[in-house]
C-alpha cells in the first residue's frame, strides 16, 4: 500500500553533532511518536441513519456523510452518499463505486509532529523539547505553500488518486449527484490526500445545488459566501442568508442554526426575534427528541466546545486575561493539587486507592465513567472501581459489612452508578433486576442518584409496574437534594397536571444546573405565554441554549479540536468557522484567536516554521468580525480585543472613540484589569477622550484592585503618571492633574451637632481593656521614642474652654486698663491748664470735671442710687443700661 509521507525540508549537516541529533530524534520519534498518532481511518459506505432524522419536521435526512464531513476529525473522508437514488444510473453509478474502492486504499496525510505534545515528567518534557529543537534546526526552511490558497495546488496527484478522480469526473459529467458531491468535498476538505481547491469546490457545490436543490450543497455555498474562505467568492451576507434559508427550509439542521443566529444578531438582515425563535425552536425540537432517545434516561450529552485560548491562560495570557485573573484566578498554594495535571491527579488517586482510600477509588470510577476533555470514557474501568467500593460495604448477599456512615455514603454513590450502568447497558449487559438491586441498596443511605433512577423505573415501568405516584415521591426526594434531572421530571409531572407555577419553579431550579430539558420547557412556556406574558426574547435565549447543547447533531467541534491538536490549522479553522456561523461563542473566539496576528509586540514566529504556518491563516479584518461577534455574546476579553483593533487600526480604520467605548464596556464588569489599565492609558494620553491625569490614576488603581497580578505594570504607570502630573502642575498646564481624593463628610443638623458635642464617646476609663504599658520585647523601636498615650478628646475640649475663659479675662483686664489710662490723661490735661491760668481768678475757678462715660452716674458709679427712677428696675433685674 502506498503512503503519502509529509514533505520535509532537506537537512544540510555541517558537523557530526548535527548528524547525531538528527539520528537521536529519529530514533526517539520512532519509539514514542507513533503512540500519539491516531489510527488512520478507512472510509466505508455506511447505512447508519443520521440522528437528526428523528425530528418530525425534517424534510431532508441530513446524513452522516453530510454532517461529519471529515475523516477522523481532520481529513474529511465521508461515509455515506447524501443523494443516491433508489436505483443507481448506469454506468455513472458503477464509476462512483469503483472510485470509492480506489479511494479506500489511500491514507490521509497527517502532521505526525502535531500531536507530540509536552507531557508531565522528565521523559515527556525531554522528548517535547527535543522535537522543538529538531524542528528549529532542521525543518525551518522557507515557506513553500500558503494555507487557504485561492488557486489550485501545483502538487501532482498520485496514480491511484488520479484514476479515482477521473472516474468521478466522468460520472459528474453524466450529472451523477454522488460524484459531484464527492468531488466537491474532496476539493473543500482535502479528502483522500486530494489537494484543496476552494474555487473548484464552490463550482461543484453550485452545480449540485442547481441540479437537484441539495440542502448540504446549499449550506456549503452559504458558508462560503458568509466567510469568503479561500477567496473562492467575495463575501456577500445577503447571498449567504439566502442559500442558508433554502437549505434550512429543506431541513438542514446546520443551516437552521445559522439562519436563527443571523436573525438573532442581525447579520445580513435586520434583527427579528420571532424569526430567530422560529428557527431555534426547530433545532431545539430535534435536540430534545435526540436527547430523549437511546437508553433509559436519554443520551449522554458531551461538551466539546471550549476556547483554545483558555489552555494558555486566555487571549492575553496567564494572569492578564479574565479567564485566569481576578475571581477566576487559581489562588491555591504551590503545594495544592489545583496546579496538577490530570495525569498527576490520576496517579495520586490510584496510589491512595491502593492504600484503601474508598473516596479515591470512587473518584477514579467517576472520572472513567464521565470522562474529561482530554480523557475518554472507559466504562469497564469505571465498573471495576465502583465494584471495589461496593464490596467494601456489602457482602454478596447484600448484608452490610461495616457500620461506618462515611463508608456507607460512598458505597451508596457507587451503587447508584452501578445501577445506572445496568439500567442503561453501559459497560455491561442491560439488566433491570440488577439495576433495581443496586438502587435499593443505595436508597438506604439516601443517595440522590438512586432515588432519581428508581423514580425513572417506576415512571416508565422498567422492570417494575408503572406507578407515576411512586415515581413522583422518588423524584421529590432527589429534587430536594438539588438533582437537576429529578427536578426536571418532577416539573414535567406538575406541568401535566396543569400546575404551571410549581412546574416553572422546578424548571428554574434545574436550569441553574444547565439541564437541557429544563431550558426547553422554560422556552416553551415563555414562547407560548403559558401562565405568564409571552416573551420572545426569553424564549429565544432558552431555545438557543437547548440547540447549542446538542453539539452531536450539528456542530463540528470534535473535528476542529482533533485537527487543532494534530497541527492541521487549516482544517481546524474551517471547522471552527462552521460552528461560529451557527452562533457558538466559543467557536467565534477560536476563529478570531487563530486569525489574530497581534498577540505580542515582539514576535518570534519568523524563527519557527511551525509558527509561520499560522501566519498564512491570519486575516485581521475577518478576525475583527469574529472578535465582535464573540464580544456581543459577553466575552470580555473579546471586547478588549476589539478595542485593541480599533485603537491600532487593525483590519479597520483607526477609531479612538470606538476603542474607548469597547474598553469602557469591558471595564464596567469589573473583571478585566486589562480593560481598566487601557482606560487609564487612553485618559493619560487623551486618545479618543479628554486628557485627564486624575481620572487615569483612578483607572490604574481600579486595575490593581481587580487583579493583584497587575502590580508591576500599574505601579510603573503610576510613577510615570505622577511625574507628568507634577510637571503639568508646575507649568500650569491645561490637563487636570492628580488631586487628593476628598474625604466624604456627613452633613449634620444643628441638633445632631449639639448631641455629638455633648456626648462623650471616649470615656476616661476603659475598664482595663487596653494595656497601659508596652512590653519592651515587642517595642518596634527599642531605646527610641517613649510610649505616649493618645490625648483624649474630652481633655482637648476642656483645654478649649479654659482658653476661651482666659481670653475673656484678658479682654476685661484690657478694658479696665484703657479706662484708667483715659482718666489719668484727663487729669494731666486739667493740671496743665491750671498751671497756665491767667491770674488768681482763674485759680479760683472750680476744676473742670471730665465728661461722664455712657451709663456712668454723677458720683462716678455705674449703679443707680436710691431715689433714682431706674433703681427699681435695677433691683428687679431689668438692666437697661
Amino acid at each position: 500500500m502506498r503512503y503519502a509521507m509529509p514533505k520535509l525540508v532537506s537537512c544540510h549537516f555541517t558537523n557530526l553533532t548535527a548528524v547525531a541529533l538528527c539520528i537521536l530524534f529519529g530514533l526517539t520519534y520512532a519509539l514514542f511518536g507513533k503512540a500519539s498518532v491516531k489510527k488512520d481511518f478507512t472510509p466505508t459506505l455506511s447505512t447508519k441513519a443520521d440522528p437528526v432524522s428523528v425530528a418530525p419536521e425534517s424534510t431532508e435526512s441530513v446524513t452522516g456523510w453530510q454532517q461529519e464531513g471529515k475523516d477522523n476529525g481532520s481529513q474529511g473522508t465521508h461515509t455515506k452518499s447524501p443523494c443516491r437514488d433508489a436505483k443507481l444510473r448506469y454506468p455513472a453509478s458503477i464509476a462512483v463505486q469503483e472510485a470509492l474502492t480506489i479511494l479506500r486504499t489511500l491514507q490521509p496525510q497527517r502532521n505526525r509532529l502535531g500531536r507530540f505534545e509536552k507531557t508531565s515528567g522528565f521523559v515527556g518534557m525531554s522528548l517535547y523539547y527535543a522535537k522543538e529543537a529538531f524542528s528549529l534546526l532542521f525543518m525551518n526552511g522557507p515557506r513553500t505553500d500558503d494555507y487557504l490558497k485561492t488557486g489550485p495546488s501545483e502538487s501532482k496527484l498520485s496514480k491511484p488518486l488520479a484514476e479515482a478522480v477521473n472516474l468521478l469526473e466522468e460520472a459528474a459529467n453524466a450529472q451523477e449527484p454522488d460524484a459531484i458531491f464527492l468531488l466537491a468535498e474532496m476539493n473543500f476538505y482535502g479528502n483522500y490526500t486530494h489537494p484543496r481547491n476552494y474555487k473548484e469546490a464552490f463550482r461543484k457545490y453550485s452545480e449540485l445545488a442547481s441540479l437537484n436543490g441539495n440542502g448540504s450543497a446549499q449550506h456549503m455555498i452559504g458558508f462560503m459566501y458568509a466567510t469568503g474562505i479561500g477567496g473562492a467568492v467575495e463575501r456577500d451576507q445577503a447571498k449567504a442568508l439566502m442559500y442558508h434559508t433554502f437549505s434550512a427550509l429543506g431541513g438542514n439542521t446546520r443551516s437552521q442554526m445559522t439562519v436563527a443566529f443571523r436573525h438573532h444578531s442581525g447579520i445580513g438582515t435586520p434583527r427579528n426575534c420571532n424569526e430567530a425563535a422560529f428557527w431555534y425552536k426547530h433545532v431545539a425540537d430535534k435536540a430534545i427528541a435526540w436527547s430523549r432517545s437511546g437508553p433509559p434516561g436519554g443520551q449522554t450529552i458531551d461538551k466539546a466546545s471550549h476556547r483554545i485560548a483558555d489552555e494558555n491562560g486566555g487571549v492575553y495570557g496567564e494572569g492578564a486575561s479574565v479567564v485566569s485573573s481576578g475571581v477566576y484566578a487559581n489562588k491555591a498554594g504551590p503545594n495544592s493539587d489545583s496546579h496538577a495535571a490530570l495525569d498527576d491527579v490520576l496517579e495520586y488517586l490510584d496510589l491512595m486507592s491502593r492504600k484503601g482510600d474508598m473516596r479515591a477509588t470512587f473518584n477514579l470510577g467517576r472520572l472513567n465513567y464521565e470522562g474529561t476533555q482530554t480523557m475518554k470514557r472507559n466504562l469497564r474501568t469505571a465498573r471495576y472501581y465502583f465494584r471495589l467500593v461496593a464490596r467494601k460495604y456489602w457482602a454478596k448477599d447484600g448484608s452490610v459489612l461495616t457500620e461506618d456512615n462515611g463508608t456507607g455514603r460512598i458505597a451508596s454513590k457507587a451503587a447508584g452508578y452501578l445501577g445506572r450502568m445496568s439500567l442503561r447497558g453501559e459497560g455491561m449487559e442491560q439488566s433491570f433486576p440488577k439495576a433495581l438491586i443496586w438502587f435499593k441498596r443505595g436508597l438506604a443511605n439516601g443517595d440522590a442518584l438512586c432515588q432519581y433512577e428508581l423514580g425513572l423505573m417506576y415512571l416508565h415501568g422498567y422492570g417494575v409496574r408503572k406507578d407515576p405516584v411512586v415515581a413522583a415521591d422518588y423524584f421529590k426526594e432527589a429534587a430536594n437534594q438539588d438533582m437537576a434531572s429529578a427536578q426536571t421530571h418532577l416539573g414535567r409531572l406538575f406541568l401535566d397536571q396543569g400546575d404551571i407555577s410549581t412546574a416553572t419553579r422546578y424548571f428554574d431550579l434545574a436550569a441553574r444546573n444547565g439541564h437541557i430539558e429544563a431550558f426547553y420547557h422554560l422556552a416553551e412556556i415563555s414562547n407560548n405565554g403559558i401562565g405568564r406574558e409571552r416573551s420572545c426574547g426569553i424564549a429565544t435565549a432558552y431555545y438557543k441554549l437547548v440547540a447549542e447543547k446538542a453539539e452531536a447533531l450539528h456542530s463540528s467541534f470534535n473535528e476542529a479540536n482533533n485537527a487543532y491538536e494534530d497541527g492541521d490549522l487549516e482544517t481546524a479553522l474551517v471547522d471552527y468557522m462552521m460552528a461560529a456561523e451557527q452562533g457558538y461563542e466559543a467557536a467565534q473566539a477560536n476563529v478570531a484567536y487563530i486569525l489574530d496576528e497581534h498577540r505580542s509586540i515582539v514576535s518570534l514566529d519568523s524563527f519557527f516554521s511551525w509558527k509561520r504556518q499560522r501566519n498564512s491563516l491570519q486575516n485581521t479584518m475577518l478576525a475583527l468580525i469574529y472578535w465582535t461577534r464573540s464580544a456581543k455574546q459577553s466575552n470580555i476579553d473579546s471586547m478588549v480585543k476589539m478595542g485593541d483593533y480599533y485603537i491600532s487600526g487593525y483590519g479597520v480604520e483607526a477609531d479612538m472613540e470606538k476603542a474607548a467605548t469597547c474598553y469602557q464596556t469591558a471595564a464596567e464588569t469589573h473583571q478585566s484589569a486589562q480593560a481598566l489599565w487601557n482606560l487609564g492609558w487612553i485618559h493619560e494620553n487623551g486618545m479618543g477622550v479628554e486628557q485627564d491625569f486624575h481620572l487615569a490614576k483612578r483607572f490604574y488603581d481600579q486595575a490593581l484592585e481587580t487583579n493583584q497580578e497587575a502590580y508591576l505594570p500599574v505601579k510603573m504607570s503610576l510613577i510615570k503618571l505622577r511625574f507628568r502630573s507634577f510637571w503639568n502642575t508646575i507649568t500650569h498646564g491645561k490637563v487636570n492633574s492628580i488631586q487628593p481624593e476628598p474625604e466624604p463628610k456627613k452633613e449634620w443638623s444643628f441638633n445632631e451637632w449639639i448631641s455629638n458635642f455633648v456626648e462623650d464617646h471616649h470615656p476616661y476609663y476603659n475598664n482595663g481593656d487596653d494595656d497601659d504599658f508596652v512590653d519592651p520585647s515587642s517595642d518596634p523601636m527599642p531605646g527610641g521614642d517613649d510610649y505616649i498615650d493618645e490625648i483624649d478628646e474630652s481633655i482637648i475640649e476642656s483645654l478649649i474652654i479654659l482658653g476661651l475663659a482666659g481670653a475673656l479675662a484678658f479682654l476685661v483686664y484690657y478694658r479696665q486698663q484703657r479706662q484708667n489710662s483715659h482718666r489719668r490723661e484727663m487729669e494731666r490735661q486739667q493740671q496743665q491748664r491750671q498751671q497756665q491760668g491767667a491770674g488768681p481768678a482763674a485759680q479760683q475757678q472750680p476744676p473742670v470735671q471730665a465728661p461722664p462715660m455712657p451709663g456712668q452716674q454723677a458720683d462716678g458709679g455705674f449703679f443707680p442710687p436710691q431715689g433714682d427712677p431706674n433703681y427699681g428696675q435695677w433691683v428687679a433685674g431689668g438692666v437697661g443700661h
